[in-house]
């Protein structure tokens, strides 16, 4: 299995909209796989602006709220580069696109990292946020899941909230907890949400 780190990725389309999504980069070689879904604003961006940047934070409301419809997250620029970064970045990587391979569901986009720089201290771990960003990829993922699977992940993350969660993990926890009771209440077996 290939090594994947969870970030926060900015995009921008040829306007200048910016678009904000978690995306699980693959390490390949000297460089990251970004493998956007089809349809996506941000397979769209890449291929009208080939940047990206890969936003290391550890504010975990931002990746339950990119699920949640709250994406209006606050970015800054970054000098010589046409995506900018989130303002909550403790690093980031700049990545240009360098070759695709195309696929039916998800085109792997090969960058290279043309620029880092790091912005605030890494605190420490907390499980809390990791249980967090575990619950955030199991909303995004709750059409491929019995409902067995979804209730047993739950049960097992919500230890960690219960013990280690500061007000910001309890907020994106209710928040992921309320996308999954709209899914088990409307009885779904598709899940829209696609970045």
């Amino acid at each position: 299995m290939p090594y994947i780190r969870e970030t926060i990725i900015t995009t921008a389309d040829k306007r200048g909209k910016v678009h904000i999504a978690p995306i699980g980069i693959i390490a390949e070689r000297d460089g990251w796989i970004i493998a956007p879904f089809r349809p996506s604003v941000t397979l769209d961006n890449l291929a009208e602006v080939p940047f990206a940047v890969a936003n290391y934070t550890d504010d975990a409301r931002i990746f339950a709220g990119c699920l949640t419809g709250r994406r209006d997250w606050p970015t800054v620029p970054v000098d010589g580069f046409p995506v900018p970064r989130l303002a909550a970045a403790l690093a980031h990587s700049v990545l240009a696109v360098e070759s695709i391979s195309d696929d039916s569901v998800r085109p792997r986009h090969f960058c290279r990292v043309v620029q880092e720089e790091t912005h605030a201290p890494f605190t420490g771990f907390n499980r809390a946020r990791a249980a967090v960003l575990e619950l955030a990829i199991l909303v995004s993922r709750l059409n491929m899941l019995p409902r067995e699977k979804i209730d047993a992940e739950i049960a097992y993350l919500s230890i960690a909230i219960e013990k280690t969660a500061g007000p910001e993990e309890k907020e994106a926890w209710n928040w992921l907890m309320q996308k999954v009771t709209e899914h088990i209440t409307a009885g779904n077996d598709t899940h829209s949400a696609r970045d």
